[in-house]
Formats: structure tokens, C-alpha cells, sequence
């Protein structure tokens, strides 16, 4: 049986596999395993043990503290982790940060003030 932190570092192992393109298969061959298991992390189904945590932060470029980031306030919140997440877990959002990371710097800069600037349209 899953528990709220199994469950918390699940989503956190998917939202970053998945901003980084990754599928399911390709992750888990850079850790040596199959990716039936990155399955059973994601869903909370098996437990990440420190050292398989250790080598899913490195394949995903990520310090171990990412995947527990929110730990604290989704336990306070009676273990609804990933409520407040859950628009980064929309592939729109994903394809949204992908495709504006793929831009160089300055066309990246006009994007982010384009966006504020209609935010700010709207609160007017």
C-alpha cells in the first residue's frame, strides 16, 4: 500500500520525466532497470530506495531535494500532494515549457514580457 510520501515522490518523478521528454522506457534504461518499475514508482506502488532515488536524480538532472519539494505542505494538507501541481502535470503545460526552452535567450525574454503583459491586461 502506497503511502502519502510513495505517492509524493511518484509525481515528482513524473512531472520531471516528463519535462524533459523522457518516456517511461528511456528512463529507466539510463538507470538500468525495466520500465515496468518506473511505472510502479510513479503510481506510488513501490518504494524508491535512497540509493535508486540517488540515480534517478542524476538521469534526470535534478538534485535528490527535488523530489521532496512540497513534502511538507502536501502532508499538512492531509497528503493531497500534487493538488497544487496538477497544471504541471497538463501536456499543454509541458509542451508550453518545452517549447519555450528551445528558444534562444532573447526571443525567450520577449516571450516571458508578451506574457506578462497580457496578464497585466487582464487585471486592468
Amino acid at each position: 500500500m502506497a503511502t502519502d510520501i510513495d505517492l509524493h515522490l511518484g509525481r515528482r518523478l513524473r512531472r520531471r520525466r516528463r519535462l524533459l521528454g523522457l518516456t517511461q522506457q528511456q528512463l529507466a534504461h539510463q538507470v538500468g532497470i525495466r520500465f515496468q518499475q518506473i511505472q510502479k514508482y510513479e503510481c506510488g506502488a513501490n518504494r524508491i530506495s535512497a540509493a535508486r532515488l540517488w540515480q534517478l536524480a542524476e538521469a534526470l538532472e535534478s538534485p535528490v531535494s527535488y523530489f521532496y519539494d512540497g513534502l511538507e505542505e502536501a502532508m499538512e494538507r492531509g497528503g493531497s500532494a500534487g493538488q497544487g501541481g496538477e497544471m504541471f502535470s497538463r501536456k499543454e503545460t509541458l509542451d508550453l515549457i518545452q517549447a519555450y526552452y528551445q528558444l534562444d535567450e532573447r526571443p525567450r525574454r520577449r516571450l516571458l514580457d508578451l506574457a506578462k503583459s497580457l496578464h497585466d491586461g487582464e487585471a486592468a
